[in-house]
C-alpha cells in the first residue's frame, strides 16, 4: 500500500509554506533548511550532502550499477506583483517549483515508510537545486566575482561541483503554463537554449539645444539598431525557434542632453547552437553598423545562458505506458515539440539522459501575478504517485535507454563555442 495519501496533508502545508515564503536563486536559504528538517524528520539516517550555497543530495545507495535522480528546484522567480510575493526581495512562486520539492519529498516519504526501494534496480538520488531562475543577475555577478559560484543556475554550477558524478539519468517535473479542464501531464516538449547580448552604445554628450551638432546621440544608435532587428526578423527562419526581444537595460538620458552612453540588452532563444550563432554574429552586425553610421561605437558583451533541452525519448518511451495504467490522470499531451521557454535542465540534458513530466493543476499566467496551484489534489498526491511509478519503471526498463555521459570539459567547451564574440 502507498503512502501518497497519507502523506497529502503534510505535502499541502510544506507546498504552502514554502509558496508564501519565496526565495531567489542561490538565497533559498529558508527553503533549504525547511527541507532539509523534513528529510532528517523522514529519517535521522539519511546523509545530506550541500553545495552551491542552498542545495541539497541524499541518495538511497542498493550498491546497483547505476543512480537515477529526482532533481527539484527550490527558487522562486522575479514576480513583485504576485498577490504573495516577497515585499523586500520581489520573489514569487510564479512557477511552480514549490510544488516540485514537496513532490520530491512525497517520493523521500514513500521510499522510507514504503518499504518499496528493493523494487528499483538502481540507486536513487534525491537532489534540491538552487537558482534555476534567470534572473536576479546582479546579486549573481557579485557572487561570481567572489569566486562563490561560476554559473548563474544553480544545475550548471552542481555539474562543476561533481554533484552529478555519480548520475546515470534524470527525472524532473514542471507546471505548464496553462490551465486545463482535465488532470493532464506532458511528455517530451522540448525546450529552447537562450544567450544574452548587451551593446553599450557610446557617443557624444552636448546640449541638445544650443550645440546639438557636436553631440554624437547615443540613444538614436539603439533606435537604428532596433530598426536593423525588425527588418532582420524576415531573414530568421521559422523553423528554429529563434526569439530575441532588446530592451534599453541602462542610460543616464536628460532632455536637454545628447545621450552619450545607453546600454541596450536581449536575449537570444534558439534550438540549434550554429544557427544561433549565425543569428548573433548578425545582431552584433547591426550593432556595429548603427554606431558606424551615427559616428559613435559600441561594446558588445555575450552571456552564455542554458542549452537546448532534447527531451529523452527512451525514457518517455517507458513512462507513456505507466500513464496508460493510470485512471486518475485523464489527459496526456504528446505533440507539442519544441516551445521557447528555457531551463537549465537542457545542461544537464546534455549530459546525461534526462526527461522533464510536465503537468498541470495551475491557474493564472505562468511567471506572472496570477499564478497559482488549483488543484492541489492532482499536484500533490495524484502526481507524486504516478512520478514513483514511473521511476520505478524506467529503474526496471533501463536496458531500453540508450544512455551516454558526456563530461564536464565536454560542456564547457560546448559553452565556449558560443562565447566568441563575433
Amino acid at each position: 500500500m502507498s503512502h501518497f495519501h497519507e502523506y497529502y496533508s503534510r505535502a499541502q502545508a510544506i507546498a504552502q509554506t514554502i509558496f508564501t515564503h519565496p526565495e531567489l536563486g542561490y538565497k533559498e536559504v529558508a527553503t533549504s533548511k525547511l527541507v532539509e528538517r523534513e528529510i532528517q524528520r523522514l529519517d535521522p539516517t539519511l546523509e545530506i550532502q550541500h553545495f552551491a550555497k542552498t542545495g541539497l543530495k541524499i541518495t538511497f545507495n542498493q550498491g546497483k550499477s547505476k543512480t537515477l535522480a529526482f532533481v527539484a528546484e527550490l527558487d522562486a522567480v522575479y514576480q513583485p506583483h504576485h498577490q504573495d510575493a516577497d515585499p523586500q526581495s520581489g520573489a514569487a512562486h510564479a512557477c511552480g517549483h514549490f510544488t516540485q520539492t514537496t513532490v520530491a519529498l512525497s517520493l523521500i516519504n514513500e521510499l522510507v515508510n514504503g518499504k518499496q526501494l528493493a523494487q528499483f534496480a538502481t540507486n536513487l538520488s534525491f537532489i534540491f537545486v538552487p537558482a534555476e531562475e534567470y534572473v536576479d543577475l546582479p546579486y549573481r555577478q557579485q557572487l561570481r566575482a567572489k569566486g562563490a559560484v561560476s554559473y548563474f543556475g544553480g544545475k550548471p554550477e552542481a555539474m562543476k561541483l561533481g554533484v552529478f558524478n555519480d548520475i546515470d539519468f534524470v527525472v524532473c517535473i514542471h507546471a505548464i503554463g496553462e490551465e486545463f479542464t482535465k488532470r493532464t501531464i506532458e511528455l517530451n516538449c522540448d525546450l529552447a537554449g537562450f544567450n544574452f547580448k548587451y551593446y553599450t552604445f557610446k557617443g557624444r554628450a552636448a546640449h541638445a539645444g544650443f550645440d546639438p551638432f557636436s553631440g554624437v546621440n547615443a540613444y538614436s544608435m539603439s533606435t537604428l539598431f532596433n530598426s536593423a532587428v525588425g527588418l532582420m526578423r524576415q531573414q530568421v527562419k521559422d523553423t528554429e525557434l529563434i526569439r530575441f526581444n532588446p530592451v534599453i537595460i541602462d542610460s543616464d538620458m536628460s532632455i536637454n542632453v545628447i545621450p552619450d552612453q545607453l546600454k541596450l540588452g536581449t536575449d537570444i532563444r534558439y534550438l540549434n547552437a550554429d544557427y544561433a550563432t549565425t543569428i548573433m554574429q548578425r545582431l552584433d552586425h547591426a550593432a556595429q553598423g548603427a554606431a558606424l553610421a551615427l559616428g559613435g561605437e559600441v561594446a558588445v558583451e555575450t552571456e552564455v545562458g542554458y542549452l537546448p533541452f532534447i527531451q529523452n525519448r527512451d525514457m518517455n518511451a517507458i513512462v507513456k505506458p505507466v500513464y496508460d495504467a493510470n485512471d486518475k490522470i485523464e489527459a496526456i499531451i504528446t505533440d507539442r515539440g519544441a516551445i521557447a521557454a528555457a531551463g537549465d535542465i537542457g545542461d544537464l540534458g546534455f549530459m546525461m539522459p534526462a526527461i522533464q513530466i510536465s503537468h498541470g493543476g495551475f491557474t493564472g499566467t505562468i511567471h506572472g501575478p496570477d499564478f497559482r496551484l488549483i488543484d492541489p489534489e492532482f499536484v500533490l498526491e495524484i502526481l507524486p504517485e504516478f512520478i514513483f511509478d514511473s521511476m520505478l519503471a524506467i529503474s526496471q526498463q533501463q536496458a531500453e535507454i540508450n544512455f551516454f555521459k558526456r563530461s564536464y570539459s565536454e560542456y564547457t567547451a560546448a559553452l565556449a563555442k558560443m562565447e566568441v564574440e563575433q
